[in-house]
């Protein structure tokens, strides 16, 4: 009996180990670069062909503010300026990567370039919706563009500290000392800003969203674009809200409510408004929502978690959508239909923008083979740099939604090994 008993303790720890490790490196890990390896791992900075590399820069007033990292090092950006008619215009690309929702993976978060500026590349490639090549980028290539660095891990909302751990949260301080400092160096004439960002950093492009708008006068144009950031509060496979349960610890740990939009906290507790279903109808400034409606991260890492699989049913599907049984397809059929009602009302105004493609994917602005390429995604003949920029400058209103799965062939799936 004794015996028997320490199975179960050894059994019980390598599940605990397993499941902490799957946050970690799952739910701690959204964006996918394409230099990146071809799971969610570990992000590698390699120099991609032809691609423009521009040098970070560190926030040297951030620290007398607070502004700091995890592990307390400097924030910082990369930008490379506009020229010509793009010279008083600012695109701000909000970088993602996940969250960490307890002590533990917040320590662990900290000495990788995701809570560090120790460990940030010093160059970066700037590809898609950062390229300086009209062909790559029609309508965005010379203007001003910035990718800053995530390194806290709220989405650039926490404002807290942990001390007994040398932890601090100061999402939010960053991206007012980031922006601060932009405006110092020209961004204060925009005559047109976009702020943009790609998963956790789609996310935070819409918490700012209102925000970056107030930062302006009138006369400058500005809009919002949000790059798989429509994190969904819907169950998983096994019924259980995986997703639900990790943004509480979150916002518990890294003291978001105080940021949020008090709009919404005033009116649902603060986890509810870390999801954007229940903020998009509140938002003010034009947004522009580019979406998969089998967003490959929320098919692995919410909607089918091996915690919530422990049988492994759903493992082969969660990797290669063409190994999905009938079922396992209806499912996510469910998943999109989830999608589209969330946005139902958000796709009414006419300033706002969609683009929402039936691809098993995951952030499409910063790879150039899904921004703008001659066999990128399209919605009606419409590739996705185009939609953003026919939304943008107003030429034509943008509300594209794809037929279900399987009619698009013009996706890039991603398949995980």
């Amino acid at each position: 009996m004794a015996k028997l008993l320490w199975v179960w303790i050894v059994i019980g720890l390598v599940l605990s180990n397993w499941v902490d490790g799957f946050e970690e490196h799952s739910l701690n890990i959204t964006a996918m670069p394409l230099w990146e390896t071809e799971a969610y791992g570990v992000f590698k900075a390699t120099k991609v062909p032809n691609a423009l590399m521009v040098e970070l820069t560190l926030i040297q007033g951030a620290g007398a503010k607070g502004a700091v990292c995890l592990d307390g090092t400097l924030p910082g950006y990369h930008w490379h300026r506009g020229y010509g008619s793009g010279a008083t215009s600012w695109l701000i690309q909000l970088e993602g990567g996940g969250w960490c929702n307890n002590v533990r993976t917040c320590v662990y978060r900290k000495k990788t370039h995701h809570g560090s500026s120790t460990y940030m590349e010093k160059e970066i490639a700037f590809m898609g919706i950062l390229s300086n090549k009209a062909k790559e980028n029609p309508d965005f290539f010379n203007w001003n563009r910035v990718k800053l660095r995530y390194c806290d891990g709220a989405s650039f909302t926490g404002d807290d500290e942990n001390k007994a751990a040398q932890l601090q949260f100061r999402g939010q301080r960053i991206w007012l000392a980031a922006v601060e400092d932009l405006m110092s160096k020209g961004m204060r004439a925009a005559r047109q800003a976009l702020l943009s960002g790609c998963s956790a950093g789609g996310l935070a492009s819409i918490l700012h969203c209102d925000e970056f708008r107030s930062l302006f006068p009138r006369t400058t144009k500005v809009k919002c674009l949000s790059d798989a950031g429509m994190f969904l509060d819907v169950a998983d496979v096994s019924g259980g809200r995986t997703l639900r349960n990790f943004f509480g610890g979150v916002v518990g740990l890294q003291g978001v409510r105080n940021t949020l939009p008090r709009i919404c906290t005033n009116n649902l507790d603060t986890t509810s408004c870390f999801f954007p279903q229940n903020l998009i109808d509140q938002i003010e400034t034009p947004l522009f929502i580019l979406n998969t409606a089998y967003d490959s991260w929320q098919v692995q890492s919410s909607l089918a978690p091996p915690p919530a699989d422990p049988s492994g049913y759903w493992h082969e599907c969660r990797l290669n959508h063409e190994k999905c049984t009938p079922a396992q397809i209806q499912f996510l059929q469910g998943f999109r239909k989830e999608m589209l009602m969330a946005m139902r009302r958000f796709s009414t105004s006419k300033e706002n923008g969609l683009f929402i493609n039936s691809c098993f994917a995951h952030c499409q602005t910063e790879r150039q083979d899904t921004w703008f390429a001659d066999d990128s995604p399209v919605i009606g003949k419409k590739a996705i740099a185009l939609a953003v920029g026919d939304w943008y400058f107003e030429r034509a209103r943008v509300k594209a939604v794809d037929c279900p799965y399987p009619c698009d062939k013009s996706c890039h799936h991603l398949i995980f090994k």
